[in-house]
């Protein structure tokens, strides 16, 4: 399998060609049309301070459908009481900053670096990225970002201060998401957290090919606004 150098145009090798782990290309830049174009694709960057930008494109994808979503007894009977008020693109820089400031399991540094942060802010303003919030007693204490493109949501990262707060923004999302008819979450890595949820593990092939069943709808460009009563109306 070989690696691939990205130039300044954009444009991306077919992800069948990425190694074992899933790594496809190296460089490029992180502007807005080549990150669009990326995930159109089945493509995202992850990679950190140390490295030059990595394009990656794993084998198997864990997705998760939002009506299938797995829901623990204990987390439903927290939720029936509303300890959390959760809302959409109400504090997308806070959100992304914490997520920034949350370690991998494994103890290294965030991968999440200024220039990254500055990128998806800008997906943000053109309507393409979305935050989740979880608000307690009018402080942020957890939450969630990704992009949406047409019926698919892209999952990036989540953060949480209080227990518990961070699943709450991600399973109300995944209810808003099977209203709004979306075909899947892409989790990207399959953590124990997200096959909890009931993450699926689909091969590249398959998941490029409901990808670019859900990129034919229109994409739901921001700001995202809770509906009205959503949450009290959730029967858990």
């Amino acid at each position: 399998m070989s690696v691939f150098i990205l130039g300044e145009q954009l444009i991306f090798p077919d992800p069948a060609y990425a190694d074992p782990d899933g790594l496809l290309a190296v460089g490029g830049d992180l502007s807005k049309e080549r990150l669009v174009s990326a995930y159109a694709h089945g493509i995202f960057p992850w990679y950190s301070s140390t490295t030059p930008i990595l394009w990656w494109s794993p084998d198997p994808r864990p997705i998760i459908e939002p009506t299938r979503i797995v829901v623990a007894r204990s987390l439903r009977k927290l939720l029936r009481k509303l300890p959390f008020q959760i809302t959409l693109d109400r504090a997308f820089e806070e959100v992304i900053a914490a997520c920034a400031k949350t370690k991998r399991p494994q103890g290294e540094g965030t991968w999440l670096i200024s220039e990254m942060i500055e990128a998806y802010m800008d997906l943000h303003e053109t309507g393409l990225a979305h935050s989740v919030e979880a608000w307690q007693d009018g402080r942020l204490v957890g939450g969630l970002y990704g992009v949406s493109l047409g019926r698919a949501f892209f999952g990036e990262s989540m953060f949480f201060h209080v227990p518990n707060a961070s699943k709450a923004a991600f399973v109300t999302l995944n209810r808003l998401l099977a209203q709004w008819e979306f075909h899947f979450v892409d989790c990207q890595q399959a953590t124990p957290h997200m096959l909890k949820f009931g993450a699926l593990e689909v091969s590249r092939r398959e998941f490029l090919a409901r990808l670019r069943a859900a990129i034919q709808h229109p994409t739901r460009r921001g700001p995202w606004e809770m509906p009205e009563g959503f949450c009290e109306s959730l029967e858990w």
